[in-house]
């Protein structure tokens, strides 16, 4: 392992003994002294009377846990590094982790390809990190302020970028695909700063009409226009020393984008009707699902805006790219389901889980949640099925593609010339069945439809025996 010059020392906390020999050898190189210890205390010790460059935590530690752990070291040594591991790593412990000044946060089954590359970047900068002095705020332990799941590599990484931007003021432009948690990451970034205790005030800038978006942000006199029957606050002030979130930005009209210029360069602004400049002290997050840089070129959205806006950005990845994050999202959002609605216990079937991993899901985070809803509404027994899942009836979904492909055609092709196209079809749907040895099942998944579309597709056919092969 390269590391720097020096000798530089590790220190291994673990309850696990086989862990700690498997991370030693694993570790081991010429210029690392490595030591050991199997709980919290004990290395609160060794780093007392030793100067540690690196520790490598289980979070999971007893008589308290490596947050704590980690606290404390860099309560001694601000420059140490620090490394936690976890079998699943909560969103919480990785923003809070983050926060605390952890230099990363691995699942366990990760160690083998990731913990050297890691501690060995984390060496080599740790002059660097001598130099710079962190000082960043703790919160006192508590319940996860806002509910972000996921295991998966893509989004923990978001939750780290979370943990580190939210103790800055720096603008951030969360990006994504619509239904992919924009505002969960904007109301984490709120609850995880020094703002938490004023308020994050969320507003949508494509749902308010262009004439009246103005005045919702930045409020109006009484009389300034009709309709405009009081004085009234706008967004900024009501969030003063808080988060103004600004959703769908791409879709804000020019008109109120110099403005919103205005105030990130100066900090002031005016009401509608008023000449009196006002100052509010706002953290501005945006989000959108527009691609902002091709907004620039078209000249949809201003260039100078842009780059006050885009900051940081966060980029949240689709729910496609992420399919070990479904199980335990479809597992959160049926059990909420049930305790919020006094429903018996209902349970997914491993098969089900399948089926949702496989989807696509255009509509991502929601379009789940939204599954899992009409699922359990539709549902006559306890345990959710494959069958039960609705986006397999979507009209918009990919379990009707080979009928919508078809009906697109028939739209457009004379009515004598339609029988040829349905006997295509038919004959498709055959041969399926034939390849397939009469597995409807297999058949209809092929296809990209349901069983019973494939059956309503064939008709009188002979379902129950396969084609004599050679015809």
């Amino acid at each position: 392992m390269a590391t720097a010059s020096k000798e530089q020392t590790i220190l291994l906390v673990d309850e696990d003994l086989d862990f700690l020999d498997w991370a030693t050898k694993h570790l081991e190189a010429g210029d690392l002294r490595i030591l050991r210890c199997d709980n919290g205390e004990n290395a609160v010790k060794v780093a007392d009377k030793t100067k540690i460059d690196l520790v490598i935590s289980d979070i999971q530690i007893k008589p308290f846990d490596g947050l704590e752990l980690l606290s404390r070291i860099r309560a001694k040594n601000p420059n140490a590094a620090v490394i936690l591991t976890a079998g699943f790593p909560s969103t919480s412990q990785i923003i809070e982790a983050t926060r605390r000044g952890a230099q990363d946060v691995l699942r366990k089954e990760s160690l083998p390809f990731e913990l050297r590359p890691v501690v060995e970047s984390a060496l080599q900068n740790l002059e660097h990190r001598e130099r710079a002095h962190d000082n960043i705020p703790t919160l006192p332990d508590s319940d996860e302020p806002v509910k972000m799941i996921g295991v998966s590599r893509p989004l923990q990484e978001v939750f780290k970028i979370v943990g580190r931007v939210s103790q800055t003021d720096a603008p951030v432009l969360i990006t994504g695909e619509s239904g992919t948690g924009k505002e969960l990451v904007a109301r984490a970034l709120h609850e995880y700063s020094p703002r938490r205790q004023a308020d994050m005030v969320a507003i949508n800038c494509g749902a308010i009409p262009e004439n009246l978006l103005e005045s919702e942000l930045f409020g109006h006199e009484k009389g300034s226009f009709t309709g405009a029957v009081a004085r009234r606050t706008g967004r900024f002030e009501q969030c003063d020393e808080g988060t103004l979130f600004l959703d769908e930005i791409g879709d804000m009209p020019g008109s109120v984008q110099v403005k919103l210029l205005r105030v990130l360069q100066e900090g002031t602004f005016s009401r509608v009707g008023s000449n009196e400049t006002l100052r509010s002290d706002v953290r501005i997050v945006a989000a959108t699902n527009k691609d902002l840089a091709e907004e620039v070129s078209l000249g949809h959205f201003r260039e100078d805006l842009y780059y006050r806006l885009n900051v940081v950005e966060i980029n949240l990845p689709p729910l496609r790219d992420r399919p070990e994050d479904i199980p335990l999202l479809a597992e959160f959002f049926l059990q909420r389901l049930v305790s919020k609605q006094g429903m018996a216990r209902m349970r997914l079937s491993g098969e089900a889980i399948e089926s949702l991993q496989k989807h696509r899901w255009p509509g991502n985070v929601r379009e789940l949640e939204n599954t899992i809803a009409r699922a359990c509404a539709l549902s006559t027994t306890d345990l959710l099925l494959p069958e039960d899942m609705p986006f397999a009836r979507s009209p918009f979904s990919e379990s009707q593609k080979l009928n919508s492909a078809f009906e697109t055609i028939f739209s457009t092709v004379p009515e004598p010339e339609q029988g040829l196209l349905k006997w295509l079809k038919t004959e498709l749907c055959q041969r399926a069945l034939d390849r397939n040895e009469s597995d409807l099942k297999e058949s209809a998944r092929q296809l990209g439809i349901t069983q019973s579309e494939l059956r309503e597709i064939l008709g009188s056919r002979q379902l129950s025996e396969p084609k004599p092969s050679g015809s």
